[in-house]
C-alpha cells in the first residue's frame, strides 16, 4: 500500500524559509515521477514542482527561483524548500506520485498525500 505523508508545514513571515517534507512508503517504481502541488482557498489546485527517476526537474513559473525539490537516494522522502515565502504561497501543500514511468503528467499522479498547511504573513 502506497502512503505519502507530508509534515513540516506551519506558519512564516513573508520573507523567510519553510522546508516540507514527504515521507513515502510502499512505492515500488523504479521509473516514477513524484511532486508537489497546493491548493489556497477558494482556488484550484496549483501544480508547483515534479522531479522523476532520471533526475529531471521543472518548476512553476510562480515558485522559480525560489523552491527546490529534492529526494533523498531512495526516493523515501521527497523535499520543498521554500525560501523567499509571500503571502501568496499560503496553502496546503500537497506531495503526490505517479503509477509508474518518467514521463510527468498532471492527470497521472494517482498517489496523494493528506497535505500540510503552509501560512505566509505580511
Amino acid at each position: 500500500q502506497v502512503q505519502l505523508v507530508e509534515s513540516g508545514g506551519g506558519s512564516v513571515q513573508a520573507g523567510g524559509s519553510l522546508t516540507v517534507s514527504c515521507a513515502v512508503s510502499g512505492y515500488t517504481y523504479s521509473n516514477y515521477c513524484m511532486g508537489w502541488f497546493r491548493q489556497a482557498p477558494g482556488k484550484e489546485r496549483e501544480w508547483i514542482a515534479t522531479i522523476n527517476s532520471a533526475g529531471s526537474i521543472i518548476y512553476a513559473d510562480s515558485v522559480k527561483g525560489r523552491f527546490t525539490i529534492s529526494q533523498d537516494n531512495g526516493k523515501n522522502t521527497l523535499y520543498l524548500q521554500m525560501n523567499s515565502l509571500k503571502p501568496e504561497d499560503t496553502a496546503i501543500y500537497y506531495c503526490a506520485a505517479n503509477r509508474g514511468g518518467r514521463l510527468c503528467l498532471l492527470n497521472g499522479f494517482g498517489y496523494w498525500g493528506q497535505g500540510t498547511q503552509v501560512t505566509v504573513s505580511s
